[in-house]
């Protein structure tokens, strides 16, 4: 029996969940996409079979899901227990975010000597579609946009290791902000981010260094202990994708 998940009727992009590759690919960029836009909330069982049914695929690959994100330290797999979504404590909340400060560090400066015309002009464009997310309303879509022109960022700077190391550390952000961030839910990353590719573009590293600090420090300011606003319903979170066709049974 050959299952196969149907190609969601998207145009593919850079960082968008995944619409191609292995069916374990397309569940993983799924739930990572979810994570990203806080539609996950921390603590979330991911049962096998509801994901199963879901997405149309058998246990077998959405353990192999599971089990990258897992890797990436978004998702906790507990023997005997399945798996949930990571709930971090402010103590590894502090952690991640001593890492990312370290990383987008050496990301900011290596994108100052190696980022080209084309990929400042592709985190722009990532810019306005992020700003345009907010000023619509769309406030999931504007996170994960967000998220992404980090890691887009990170692609600029040349770096293979950084770019992985970077992944791991966007998706638990986001999961951190879900849980501790304060009720204001004001966003101008994309100010700052456009402010950041002017200074890169510039080759101005100590200019462009500063202001990825200032970004860093802003996000960090608005986290307390208080909030979750994201979801534990599976089906809720995927409810676009039940609407679709998900299988494709040959002998």
């Amino acid at each position: 029996m050959n299952e196969q998940l149907q190609p969601l009727k998207k145009p593919a992009r850079v960082g968008k969940a995944g619409r191609s590759g292995t069916q374990d690919d397309i569940v993983y960029a799924h739930i990572f996409e979810a994570i990203l836009e806080q539609r996950l909330a921390p603590g979330t069982k991911l049962s096998e079979e509801a994901l199963g049914e879901i997405f149309g695929v058998s246990r077998t690959i959405i353990r192999r899901a599971l089990s990258r994100l897992a890797h990436e330290s978004v998702v906790l797999l507990r023997p005997n227990r399945g798996a949930v979504v990571a709930s971090p404590t402010v103590e590894e909340a502090r952690q991640v975010f001593f890492s990312r400060r370290m990383v987008e560090r050496a990301i900011t400066e290596l994108a100052v000597q190696h980022a080209t015309a084309e990929q400042l002009n592709e985190l722009r464009q990532m810019v306005r579609e992020e700003r345009d997310s907010f000023s619509r309303g769309d406030r999931g879509a504007g996170i994960r946009l967000s998220g992404e022109f980090h890691l887009k960022l990170a692609e600029a700077a040349g770096n293979a290791p950084l770019v992985s190391f970077q992944r791991s550390l966007v998706s638990q952000t986001s999961l951190i902000i879900a849980q501790y961030e304060s009720g204001t839910r004001s966003h101008c990353s994309y100010d700052e981010h456009m402010q950041l590719i002017d200074a890169i573009e510039a080759r101005d590293a100590q200019q462009a260094v500063s202001l990825m600090m200032h970004h860093m420090d802003h996000i960090d300011s608005k986290l307390n202990l208080d909030e979750e606003s994201a979801s534990d319903d599976l089906h809720a979170v995927f409810s676009h994708l039940l609407k679709k066709p998900k299988v494709s049974v040959k002998g």
